[in-house]
């Protein structure tokens, strides 16, 4: 088979080095060019030094469409800058990792539409797209938790969510809330009720359950908080996403654990657990744990998840893995710690 020929935009920041960790051992895929205007000329590893011994690739200032898909790693707002910028030829694939394009009202692009890459929501679609919005890093945590529930209309008014993320999420570039000698032994919560990521958490719910977004003249955010009630926090920790959400159910234990394993049968990275679950299973893998508990009327959904390569670049190869007709699993068999 030819070898899929991929650019990388971007490719500095973190998810632009998980991006490289992964394809550079896919054994379908050629990269081309790994785009950095302030590293071209630098071999990769002087910034990504893990990748040392791995390749002696080099980034690159350059930008050309004589690829197959391009894979947008850059800040929220630039990727749509970058589109508006630069010609792209039509038949180059492209996955954005931004949120420029995740939202219903601002998926369209030179005649198309941006289709939300969550595989286990709408792999069938994904498989025909030509340009893909990678889901973020929480609402993909939070919409495998809630996917199976919405697939049968079960989701209550209110549902609550306690989420805790790594340091990573927040990004390559120092902050005062992601310097170690503030983070280290640390835990803050940030967003209350109104994470930016609740509007394509809402939007996906409401794919599955029509009418779980409710329809006001309010803005998408106000109308996702009215159902979502949501408190992100940082934790002091590099990489992962735990979230513990509960809601109404008058499903028994058991009926849940049926629904859930049902609704994941097709979908090979995310999977249920009785016993419970812990952060380390997941990191460093494209994998989604799932652990249920019923206390009395209440139903209790653990989902853990690696924000940067379920949440971020491993759901974008998946993507990529299924834009090209191979299986969604090529080049993700990647372990976690252990401990």
């Amino acid at each position: 088979m030819k070898k899929i020929k991929v650019g990388i935009v971007g490719s500095a920041g973190y998810t632009g080095g998980e991006l490289l960790r992964i394809l550079i051992y896919h054994p379908d895929v050629e990269i081309v060019f790994a785009n950095s205007h302030s590293n071209a000329g630098n071999k990769l590893y002087a910034v990504h030094n893990d990748l040392f011994g791995d390749t002696e690739l080099e980034f690159s200032s350059d930008f050309h469409s004589n690829i197959d898909v391009l894979f947008l790693c850059v800040g929220h707002g630039d990727a749509r800058k970058f589109l508006e910028a630069n010609t792209i030829d039509p038949s180059v694939k492209i996955i954005d990792l931004s949120q420029d394009y995740r939202l219903r009202a601002n998926t369209a692009y030179q005649g198309q539409h941006f289709v939300y890459g969550l595989p286990e929501l709408n792999k069938e679609v994904i498989r025909k797209a030509q340009y893909i919005a990678n889901p973020g890093c929480f609402a993909t945590n939070v919409q495998l938790a809630l996917l199976p529930l919405a697939s049968e209309g079960l989701l209550p008014d209110q549902i609550h969510i306690n989420a805790t993320t790594g340091s990573t999420g927040a990004g390559q570039k120092p902050t005062p809330t992601s310097h170690f000698s503030w983070r280290n032994n640390n835990l803050s919560a940030y967003k209350s009720f109104e994470h930016q990521h609740l509007q394509e958490i809402s939007e996906s719910l409401d794919q599955l359950q029509n009418g779980f977004l409710p329809q006001s003249d309010k803005s998408l955010l106000e109308r996702a908080m009215s159902r979502i009630n949501m408190i992100p926090q940082r934790g002091a920790f590099p990489r992962g996403i735990f979230s513990a959400i509960y809601l109404d159910s008058s499903l028994s234990e058991e009926e849940a654990y049926a629904l859930y394993e049902t609704y994941y049968t097709s979908h090979p990275f995310t999977s249920v657990s009785k016993a419970n679950i812990d952060i380390k299973q997941i990191v460093n893998t494209n994998k989604c744990i799932l652990h249920l508990e019923k206390h009395g009327d209440k139903l209790l959904i653990l989902s853990i998840t690696d924000n940067l390569v379920k949440g971020a670049s491993g759901q974008a190869v998946q993507n990529m893995n299924l834009m090209f007709g191979l299986d969604e699993r090529a080049g993700l068999n990647l372990k976690s710690v252990g401990f």
